[in-house]
């Protein structure tokens, strides 16, 4: 094996796929982000969930306004598609910049979907007009039949859906989000191989590390509960593969998802992993076990923004070969603005990796 470095230069990443939420929440994680990544697609699914323009303007809004003084950070937001979402309302979003993606959430598929997609043959009015613009589409690729089995879902909604809407609409950029299964893994790398460049996938760092027997070491971890659930030990191994591979349709997109601690600790717990804080160290964890340093940079900084058609961040993140202890819980939030009500330190999200000693650390960032 080769001599690990000690210490790594990378182009600041981008976190291609994050919720960021709002009010107290917002403004508690928002700055773990943004410590790290120069640029984020922030996730719609608010309540009432981001179907506008001008909903999504103001929630642009309360990010920056939300954002630690002296740190750079763009969020860049995302349209809700809904049954009867106007196609014209999408399209002018786009034109302004203000929409960079449109996110597909079958109906009650996970957090604050179900106002998504009951059936794809009701937005076809909307994907025609996504594909004339050349706008992303995001996918929670799911299906939700009840009588399919948790751990089948997402590998049934390639053979259900997305084969079939990719041959209505074959121009049209789909990004296959937080993948958990072989089945995408080999459905996105044979894609790209026959030359295909309009479809790409993006990994979290929960599904790189944990198989679904972490779910139950020890007793029921609802911590480790987040949807798409995790999968096998060969699924895991599959997109550990895929991340390391070096392949430009394979990026960084955290899906780091906090809830406060009621709402994890329930008899009917939320789905989501908050892993922003420590992400990049993460993920370098599982590069340097692969011997695949060299392309986390592709992976974290260059493959996504590609696929995006943005340009490359020009300043650069440090990795440091230094041992941090990963604290239990996010640490105090920022105060919050006079007159709003802050975050209660019971219901501050347990950190991914949280207890655990991890051998990298950022040592500066912008």
């Amino acid at each position: 094996m080769a001599e690990v470095p000690t210490s790594l230069v990378l182009r600041r990443p981008d976190d291609w796929h994050v919720h960021l939420r709002d009010g107290a929440m917002l403004r508690a994680v928002l700055p773990a982000t943004a410590r790290t990544f120069a640029r984020a697609i922030v996730m719609p699914n608010l309540r009432p969930p981001v179907t506008s323009v001008d909903a999504a303007e103001a929630y642009r809004s309360r990010i920056l306004e939300s954002l630690p003084e002296g740190i750079s950070f763009e969020p860049l937001m995302t349209a809700y598609l809904t049954d009867d979402l106007d196609p014209d309302e999408l399209a002018r979003g786009f034109a302004q910049d203000v929409f960079r993606a449109a996110k597909l959430y079958p109906a009650n598929a996970t957090t604050n979907s179900a106002a998504g997609v009951s059936d794809l043959s009701r937005i076809s009015s909307v994907l025609t007009c996504m594909e004339a613009i050349d706008m992303p589409l995001l996918i929670h690729g799911e299906v939700t039949d009840p009588d399919v089995d948790v751990f089948d879902r997402e590998a049934l909604f390639i053979e259900r859906h997305l084969k079939p809407l990719r041959q209505r609409h074959p121009r049209l950029r789909i990004v296959l989000e937080h993948i958990t299964t072989e089945e995408s893994a080999i459905y996105i790398r044979e894609a790209y191989q026959s030359g295909d460049d309009r479809i790409a996938a993006t990994i979290t760092p929960h599904h790189l590390h944990l198989n679904r027997n972490a779910m139950f070491m020890g007793g029921l971890r609802s911590d480790f509960y987040c949807l798409p659930v995790v999968k096998r030990e060969c699924h895991r191994r599959a997109l550990v593969n895929a991340a390391t591979s070096g392949l430009p349709c394979f990026f960084l997109g955290t899906d780091s998802a906090p809830h406060p601690r009621s709402g994890k600790e329930s008899s009917c717990g939320c789905a989501g992993i908050f892993n922003s804080l420590h992400a990049l160290e993460s993920y370098a964890v599982i590069f340097e076990q692969e011997n695949a340093l060299g392309r986390l940079e592709g992976f974290a900084s260059e493959h996504g923004p590609n696929f995006y058609r943005l340009p490359l961040n020009e300043d650069t993140v440090t990795l440091v070969r230094r041992d941090q202890q990963v604290p239990l819980k996010l640490r105090e939030p920022p105060s919050p603005p006079t007159g709003e009500e802050s975050l209660p330190e019971t219901e501050w999200p347990v950190l991914f990796h949280g207890g655990e000693i991890l051998p990298w650390s950022i040592e500066c960032g912008c």
